[in-house]
């Protein structure tokens, strides 16, 4: 057994009625939690198949997903993620890619397209509940064969935000999240020095992806509380905050035009020292307008699922010292990383204050530089500034996008000729994906619904464009490439109402 399932039996071989994870204002124990594991476990036992055969694992963030996501833990297995949110066409291509001998699902995922995607595969399929998991009838048993991909360290495979397309699984092994990932957690110390219980920790990032085990596993591998939200609100972002007076949170950067909106009053938010946002660009008008509303430092980081997680970031410590001067930076690197800036073409080391593509070591990773297409310079000081992306990828929340992704999948329609997509400001989400269109000669032009309905069955929900224009030509260039800046400025003139 790895470090990281040792230390998942760990959290579960003790029963107690104490509280393990709220979901819904309802709180489970971790007698309820132990017991749907080891439910779990029993039935991924009873499936037969090949004893490390690749678990599938589609599931939103509730109570009963994440203590069968630490179940599936403890087993050592190699766990393959699934995002839930997506069409069932989309999900069974993942599985299909992913060759599983087990798929393990919330009901609501396990639709019949699913289902015979699944009976494809060989593999069996259980369901999990609230607090509960049953074998699916009809699949009961797993025949599946290994796949010749099946590493020979497990591992999670968790989902990028979609740099190049299609959320692509990454792999990090279980290895180095039990000795980096998680870390040591430090005491925290009440009255006369004895140890404090931590505040409960908040989930509101999908399972899948690294802000997901970022959120859920320092929590449950040290048997702390844990509230879950299914998506973020601002409301139950606020209430938890309310309730529970931390001294510092965060949100993603999206969400900090959100609050904003919601006009939540000064009060609320007196318990914050620090507020600390990441994982895309945050619009320096809404980061100065949020600390002078509510006196609350803005704390910006930069990572990425490809690092591990965060790499750079401004501190507390690094703020006090720099405060307004730096205004703007994702700070330094942390935890021994490496950064550099690049020339684009020639790969050559620029020196301060120029600007080019980012490197990064990553020592959770290894020791290699890791090539990004973020542009950035590194001042001086060593404070990183983060000047946009080189590929033309659209940052929506968070969620990165490439325009080719869209393109490609809506001249799959009949009566399309042309696309370009392309990313226009939005001042809650940063970037919206829009789209402008020619209709071959002769054909009747699709309504934009119809439009909407055939790309959700090609892509994942948030590549769908929120802006849509249909135009006699395309602007081009002098070479009759498309002229993307000027197809920017048709979405910002009254045609893009």
């Amino acid at each position: 057994m790895n470090k990281l399932s040792q230390l998942a039996a760990a959290a579960l071989e003790k029963n107690s009625d104490d509280p393990a994870i709220e979901f819904e204002g309802r709180w489970y124990s971790w007698n309820e939690v132990n017991a749907l594991a080891n439910r779990l476990t029993g039935l991924i036992d009873d499936c037969g198949g090949p004893a490390n055969g690749p678990i599938v694992f589609i599931a939103r963030s509730q109570a009963a997903s994440i203590a069968a996501f630490l179940a599936l833990i403890r087993t050592g297995r190699t766990i393959r993620m699934v995002y839930p949110f997506q069409s069932p066409a989309g999900i069974v291509r993942d599985i299909q890619m992913m060759q599983p001998s087990i798929v393990v699902a919330t009901q609501r995922e396990l639709k019949e397209e699913v289902l015979a995607g699944i009976r494809e595969q060989n593999a069996a399929a259980i369901v999990i509940s609230e607090m509960d998991a049953q074998l699916v009838s009809g699949f009961e048993t797993s025949t599946a064969a290994l796949p010749a991909d099946l590493p020979a360290d497990p591992q999670i495979e968790i989902l990028t935000s979609g740099t190049t397309g299609k959320p692509k699984p990454f792999a990090v092994k279980h290895e180095m999240l039990g000795t980096y990932f998680i870390g040591s957690t430090a005491a925290i110390f009440g009255k006369d020095d004895k140890p404090a219980e931590p505040l409960p920790a908040l989930l509101y990032y999908p399972l899948g992806n690294i802000s997901g085990l970022f959120s859920i596993l320092p929590a449950l591998l040290n048997r702390y509380k844990l509230i879950v939200h299914d998506r973020f609100t601002v409301q139950g972002w606020r209430d938890y905050i309310v309730k529970y007076r931390p001294p510092a949170s965060g949100t993603p950067a999206a969400a900090v035009q959100m609050i904003l909106d919601a006009d939540i009053p000064k009060e609320d938010f007196a318990s914050l020292q620090f507020f600390s946002t990441g994982a895309a660009p945050l619009d320096p008008r809404v980061q100065k307008e949020f600390e002078e509303r509510y006196n609350i430092p803005v704390l910006l980081s930069y990572g990425a699922t490809e690092f591990g997680g965060p790499v750079c970031a401004m501190s507390p410590d690094l703020y006090a010292e720099f405060g307004k001067t730096k205004f703007g930076s994702v700070g330094r690197p942390f935890g021994g990383a490496e950064i550099r800036v690049v020339d684009a073409e020639s790969k050559a080391v620029l020196t301060a204050g120029e600007e080019g593509l980012l490197q990064v070591i990553s020592p959770k990773m290894g020791p290699d530089w890791i090539q990004t297409t973020d542009l950035g310079i590194i001042d001086e000081d060593g404070f990183l500034f983060l000047r946009g992306r080189a590929d033309g990828a659209i940052i929506r929340g968070g969620f990165k996008i490439l325009p080719e992704t869209i393109q490609q999948a809506l001249l799959g329609h009949p009566a399309i000729s042309a696309v370009a997509a392309v990313g226009v400001p939005d001042q809650r989400l940063g970037q919206v994906p829009a789209v402008a269109l020619e209709v071959k000669p002769g054909v009747a032009a699709p309504s934009l619904e119809e439009l909407e309905a055939y790309l959700r069955e090609q892509v994942l929900a948030t590549y769908i464009p929120v802006h849509w224009l249909y135009v006699d030509e395309l602007p081009k260039t002098v070479s009759l490439k498309v002229d993307r800046p000027a197809v920017i400025r048709l979405f910002t003139k009254e045609a893009a109402a």
